[in-house]
């Protein structure tokens, strides 16, 4: 009895461990498009080249230049995958995007977006949003 529940137990702690690993490093869709927001409020320009697939990145580039010229900050950012398929998937995220520009706020909101994320040599990046 002891040996069976010896057995149960490292099964049980085998499972949790697998787990924990879930689908690997970078499969995190909702990290990678919370990564990118976050770069955008920072105004990284490298993280957000990093960030995007080649087909986007001079859209990315465009809109962190519309930020430029304010303060930016980020309320309540939170991303989770909406769907994948293959080497796409669709990511909807939470929070508020705010730029102040002579004490005024200016709220971007990020719910009404969907993020369109492609697997890229081996990495999840942002191509557009709709």
């Amino acid at each position: 009895m002891r040996r069976i529940s010896l057995i149960l137990c490292l099964f049980v702690l085998l499972s949790l461990a697998l787990a924990a690993c879930g689908g690997g490093a970078g499969d995190d869709t909702g990290a990678v498009i919370e990564d990118y927001i976050q770069a955008l409020a920072n105004k990284d320009e490298a993280a957000i080249s990093t960030a995007s697939c080649a087909e986007w990145e001079e859209m990315a580039l465009l809109e962190l230049d519309a930020f430029q010229a304010v303060e930016t900050r980020l309320e309540g950012l939170s991303c989770s995958e909406v769907s994948r398929e293959g080497d796409t998937a669709q990511v909807s995220c939470e929070g508020t995007l705010i730029a102040t520009y002579n004490e005024e706020d200016q709220d971007f909101p990020l719910s009404g977006r969907i993020y369109q994320l492609e697997r890229e040599d081996g990495e999840w990046r942002v191509c557009g949003y709709r």
